[in-house]
């Protein structure tokens, strides 16, 4: 298989694992929804990590692959892409990329899926569709923007130029930077840490943070809303405040 699901301690990795560099197939974008789609369903799954190895995140789709596919076969298969990806960025639990070497491409777009990212210091990232007479195709050009404020996504894709790590923290692409070493244990690290939370209360921030970016701010409060009054009826919501009043706050253990 060309992408995984490794799961231990409420933690699922997603594992690429499609030497030498990852490439997005069309095989391994259906592989990826399939995962998310388990790891959605799965009880045992609080939280995600997205890995593509110690040295590469991915480098992009297969461009061999894309060579041979004509306007026709494109129009076929562009909205299955985009779905594979989408799958992700909707897994309704926390999710983190642990991106080591490239992410360039279509592995940018699948770092850009996740609510956190963990790059090596080694890293470059990048959506160099543009020097192939193209653009991103699989949410580039749609999460990129959201991400880090369009004039800066522009300017990574108009150039296509590649950022390494130091730049994408400071412009909000990645949110930590690490030895290449400590990537996978801090960003497991990262996911452990939620995956003891409240599910529901984690799903309701992720879905309302995400549906409330979709939309104008008086229907995202009403998102917000619906989902804090809904948390009244949840055993994690129970747990959380007895715990607070009883032992004080951040000790509550929650099933």
């Amino acid at each position: 298989m060309t992408v995984n699901l490794e799961v231990a301690d409420g933690v699922g990795t997603i594992r690429l694992d499609r030497p030498p560099m990852n490439a997005l197939d069309i095989a391994t974008q259906d592989r990826l929804r399939e995962l998310a789609a388990e790891a959605t369903r799965r009880d045992d799954v609080r939280a995600v990590v997205i890995w593509g190895g110690e040295k590469v995140f991915a480098a992009g789709a297969d461009i061999k692959e894309m060579q041979a596919m004509d306007h026709a076969a494109m129009v076929a298969r562009s909205k299955d892409l985009q779905d594979a990806f989408t799958a992700v960025a909707r897994i309704p639990k926390p999710v983190v990329a642990a991106v080591t070497g490239y992410a360039l491409g279509g592995g940018c777009e699948l770092a850009l899926c996740a609510d956190f990212r963990i790059a090596a210091d080694s890293a470059k990232l990048g959506q160099p569709e543009i020097l192939l007479g193209l653009i991103p195709g699989a949410g580039g050009t749609q999460r990129l923007a959201r991400l880090v404020g369009p004039s800066k996504a522009k300017d990574l894709i108009f150039t296509g130029r590649h950022v390494k790590a130091d730049e994408a923290l400071a412009i909000g692409l990645v949110d930590r930077v690490v030895p290449a070493a400590e990537v996978y244990e801090q960003a497991h690290a990262w996911a452990a840490r939620l995956a003891a939370g409240p599910a529901l209360a984690l799903r309701a921030a992720k879905e309302s943070v995400d549906a409330g970016l979709e939309t104008d701010i008086d229907t995202g409060l009403a998102i917000e809303r619906n989902w804090f009054a809904g948390l009244f009826a949840t055993e994690d919501r129970e747990t959380g405040m007895r715990s607070f009043v009883e032992e004080g706050p951040g000790k509550a253990k929650f099933r």
